[in-house]
C-alpha cells in the first residue's frame, strides 16, 4: 500500500481526474504556500495568504474553486480579480489547465485595454469562472452584464498590489455585490495595514497563512559587483557579454534608467527592450511576446512593471539597481533558477547603496558574495543577439485565425520546417509569430496568405 505524504496532491480531497490531471501537467508535490493553505481551503475556510509570484499560489486557488464549482450550472460560480492584464491573462490561462479534468469550464477575461464589446458579447453566451482587473468588472457589474448571484468564491489575487494602483474602492464595491455565504481567499505578496482592513470589511474568520520569502541558495547562484554609478550601465552589458545567459530580466529602480539602459545595450548590440509604466497595452504586450518568444535577450524593468510576470526558465536576474526593500530582492532574484533549474542573479552596487546590502544579508541570513568587475571577458564571439525575430500580422481570433493555421502556412505552403517557427500567439486582434533569425526577411516578404485569406506581416524590430 502506498502512503501518500502530506505535500502529495493525492492527500487532498480532489477528485480522480484532477489528480490525474495534476499529475498529467507535472505537478508532482505541492508547494509550501499550496501546502498551507489547500487542506483549509478545500473545507471552505477564508484564507489570507501571504506569497510571492512564482509560489504556486495560482493552483492553491484554481483548485480550490474548480473544487467548489458545479460544471452544470451554467452561471459565473467564481471571480479572480487581479491587478493587471497581464496577470489576469496567466492566470486564465492556468485555470484552464488545471480544469482541463473537467468538461467544458468556461473562463473568461475582463480587463481593461481589450473593447468591451466582444466581452460583452461573450458573457451573453455564459461563464463559469471570470478573471478580471478590477475596473472592468466594476464597469460590467454596472452594465449588469455580469451576475453574481450564484457565486461560491472570490479570489483577490496580489492584493496588495491592487491596493496600490488604488482599487480599494472598486474591490470593496465588487465584493457588496457577491452573495454574502460565499468563500473568500487574499493572495498577497506583502501584508500593507489596507490588507486588514480589507479582510475585516468582508472576510469570515480568515486563516492567515504566511510563507518565508526565501529561495534554496543552490538553485541561485548570487553574485554581487561593486561599480561607480558612471559606470552602472556599462557594467550590465559587460555581465552579459561575460556570461552570455539565453534570456535576462534586469532591474532597475526608475523608468528613465530603463530606457537609458536599454539605449546602452543597444549600441553594445544586445538585443534588448524595456517594460515600464509610461508604455500603452499594446506595445506592453508586444514587449512580452517577444520577450516570451525568444526574440529579445534582455528586458529592462521597473518592479511595478515587472509585478504579476511569470517567465518560465529565466536564465539570469540582473539588480542594475540595489532596492532598497530587501523582500523586493528576495522577489527579484526568486524569477530564476524555478522548478528545479539553475538561476544567476548578478548584483551591481555603489558604496552609496551598501546599507541596503546590508538590509538584504540581513534578511537572506548570508554575507554576499563580491567578485570584481574586472574578472568580466567577453566570452563566445559576436553580439547577444535573441534566436529569434517576431512578426506581426493584423488579425486575430476575431478574423479566425488559429496556431494551426500559421503552422500551416509556413510549412505545408512556404517550406519551412517545424524547428524554424517558434511560439505562435493569437491574440483577439493580432497574431504574433516567432521565426528563426537567419529566415525572418525572407518569411515577413513571402507570407502573404493564411487560410485562404490575404495577410501582411510585419518585422518587429528593436
Amino acid at each position: 500500500m502506498t502512503v501518500s505524504s502530506p505535500t502529495d496532491f493525492a492527500s487532498l480531497p480532489l477528485s480522480p481526474a484532477t489528480l490525474a490531471n495534476l499529475v498529467t501537467l507535472g505537478y508532482q508535490q505541492m508547494t509550501p504556500i499550496q501546502a498551507a493553505s489547500l487542506p483549509a481551503a478545500l473545507l471552505g475556510k477564508d484564507i489570507i495568504a501571504q506569497a510571492k509570484t512564482g509560489s504556486g499560489k495560482t493552483a492553491a486557488f484554481a483548485l480550490t474553486l474548480l473544487a467548489n464549482l458545479n460544471p452544470r450550472r451554467f452561471a459565473v460560480q467564481s471571480l479572480v480579480l487581479c491587478p493587471t492584464r497581464e496577470l489576469a491573462d496567466q492566470v486564465t490561462l492556468e485555470v484552464r489547465r488545471l480544469a482541463r479534468a473537467d468538461d467544458n469550464i468556461k473562463v473568461v477575461t475582463l480587463c481593461g485595454g481589450v473593447p468591451l464589446r466582444g466581452q460583452l458579447a461573450t458573457l451573453e453566451h455564459g461563464a463559469h469562472i471570470v478573471v478580471g482587473t478590477p475596473g472592468r468588472v466594476m464597469d460590467h457589474l454596472e452594465r449588469q452584464s455580469l451576475q453574481l448571484d450564484a457565486m461560491n468564491t472570490l479570489v483577490l489575487d496580489e492584493a496588495d498590489r491592487m491596493l496600490d494602483m488604488g482599487f480599494f474602492d472598486d474591490i470593496v464595491k465588487v465584493a457588496r455585490q457577491c452573495p454574502k455565504e460565499r468563500q473568500t481567499l487574499l493572495f498577497s505578496a506583502t501584508y500593507p495595514e489596507g490588507i486588514a482592513k480589507l479582510a475585516a470589511q468582508f472576510m469570515r474568520e480568515p486563516l492567515t497563512v504566511t510563507v518565508e520569502a526565501q529561495h534554496s541558495g543552490g538553485q541561485i547562484e548570487q553574485r554581487w559587483y561593486e561599480v561607480k554609478d558612471k559606470d552602472r550601465l556599462h557594467a550590465v552589458g559587460q555581465l552579459l557579454m561575460h556570461f552570455r545567459p539565453a534570456s535576462t530580466l534586469a532591474f532597475c529602480n526608475t523608468k528613465v534608467q530603463c530606457r537609458d539602459l536599454v539605449d546602452v545595450l543597444h549600441a553594445q548590440g544586445i538585443s534588448a527592450l524595456a517594460l515600464h509604466g509610461d508604455l500603452e497595452q499594446r506595445d506592453r504586450d508586444q514587449v512580452l511576446v517577444r520577450f516570451a518568444n525568444r526574440s529579445c535577450s534582455v528586458l529592462v524593468a521597473t518592479d511595478v512593471a515587472a509585478r504579476g510576470l511569470d517567465i518560465a526558465s529565466l536564465a539570469a536576474v540582473i539588480n542594475v539597481d540595489v532596492t532598497p526593500d530587501p523582500e523586493v530582492h528576495i522577489h527579484r532574484i526568486g524569477r530564476t533558477g524555478r522548478a528545479g533549474e539553475s538561476g544567476l542573479a548578478l548584483n551591481l552596487a555603489s558604496l552609496d547603496e551598501m546599507g541596503s546590502v546590508g538590509r538584504i544579508e540581513q534578511l537572506q541570513k548570508q554575507e554576499s558574495v563580491w567578485h570584481p568587475l574586472d574578472e568580466l571577458k567577453p566570452t563566445g564571439s559576436g553580439p547577444l543577439l535573441a534566436p529569434m525575430v517576431t512578426l506581426h500580422i493584423q488579425g486575430g481570433r476575431k478574423e479566425k485565425i488559429r496556431p494551426g493555421d500559421v503552422l500551416g502556412a509556413l510549412t505545408a505552403d512556404l517550406g519551412y520546417t517545424r524547428e524554424q517557427v517558434g511560439k505562435i500567439n493569437v491574440n483577439e486582434w493580432s497574431t504574433y509569430i516567432a521565426v528563426d533569425r537567419a529566415i525572418a526577411e525572407q518569411v515577413a516578404n513571402r507570407l502573404s496568405r493564411i487560410k485562404g485569406k490575404n495577410v501582411k506581416a510585419r518585422l518587429l524590430e528593436d
